[in-house]
């Protein structure tokens, strides 16, 4: 049995022992066609499409995020042995742990475009890598921004810059949201 399927089950399960007054959920009497909550009821509380969270039960999301499986198991008020279980079944350990990751490619942008981030005179852009890093950028968003020609590589990383340069709580309009926006994305 493939570990997806078993997250599958252990969904269904859970679902399947809450009932609408559980979750503050309004319950319209009558007989329910399913034990418990509906599949629409536990996405919408975990914020979630209600068709990622039907292919999650059916095992074809072969890798969701900590957040998703966290949002899950508020939604289905799971304790922490088993919110940590539901992580254990998305995730499980690599049967192959001695075998060394390969190293990721350095990122790099190609001559095009830069080229055509040059041409972009009174647009500030730039282009993040995978992790945030600032790969790329123009003459507008040095001076919006600043010099990330200035900065070491290592610290041309958007999320460092937001937490560690105390001017950017100055830049941004709503720095509390860019902070949890950039904790999101490495969250997620």
């Amino acid at each position: 049995m493939s570990t997806a399927i078993t997250m599958g089950e252990f969904l269904r399960t859970r679902r399947a022992l809450l009932h609408p007054e559980d979750v503050a959920l309004p319950d319209f009497g009558g007989r329910r066609r399913v034990a418990g909550l509906r599949r629409e009821e536990i996405a919408q509380l975990a914020g979630v499409s209600v068709d990622y969270y039907t292919r999650m039960e059916q095992g074809r999301v072969p890798n969701p995020s900590g957040a998703v499986l966290d949002a899950l198991a508020l939604a289905l008020r799971l304790d922490g042995d088993a919110t940590r279980h539901l992580h254990r079944l998305a995730r499980p350990q690599s049967s192959a742990r001695n075998v060394p990751r390969r190293q990721a490619q350095p990122q790099r942008v190609r001559p095009m475009l830069q080229r055509l981030l040059d041409d972009l005179v009174d647009m500030p852009a730039m282009v993040m890598g995978r992790r945030m890093d600032v790969l790329a950028w123009n003459a507008a968003a040095v001076a919006l921004f600043g010099d990330y020609a200035a900065l070491d590589r290592a610290e041309r990383n958007i999320a460092r810059i937001a937490f560690l340069d105390e001017t950017s709580r100055e830049l941004y309009a709503d720095w509390p949201s860019c902070a949890r926006g950039n904790v999101a994305y490495y969250g997620g």
